[in-house]
């Protein structure tokens, strides 16, 4: 198994979680163009990014090793740049609940294929 695939996948999730409570629980910046919360957002999301950036190519090398897997390229794709999405709307506030929570369902499901496809690999070896 992938061990640092999979480990940077269970973190991305534990992340999310701590993002949807955030974006649940915030209120709606009054001022989306303040650059005292632009830079607290820059500082406070560098590390998802970075983490999101690692796992997407961690998971482009897997899938290219491993063809046939339940999930495609382009998933991938835009399941980085869902997590990007929804790092930066758990700050903002600037969807409705119903989109923010499409996405993260979206990059959820994603997430567990790739977990399943590990694990089988696991088992199999």
């Amino acid at each position: 198994m992938n061990s640092q695939l999979y480990d940077d996948i269970l973190k991305i999730k534990e992340q999310l979680e701590v993002l949807k409570v955030q974006f649940v629980q915030s209120e709606k910046p009054a001022e989306k163009k303040d650059r005292a919360l632009f830079e607290r957002v820059k500082t406070e999301t560098a590390p998802l990014f970075t983490l999101n950036e690692r796992w997407a190519n961690e998971a482009e090398q897997y899938l290219k090793r491993h063809p046939g897997q339940s999930v495609h390229p382009l998933q991938l794709k835009n399941t980085k740049e869902n997590i990007e999405l929804v790092i930066l709307h758990s700050y903002y506030i600037d969807v409705p609940k119903k989109r923010f929570m499409e996405l993260y369902n979206s990059i959820h499901y994603v997430l567990d294929q790739l977990v399943e496809g590990l694990q089988k690999e696991s088992t199999d070896e």
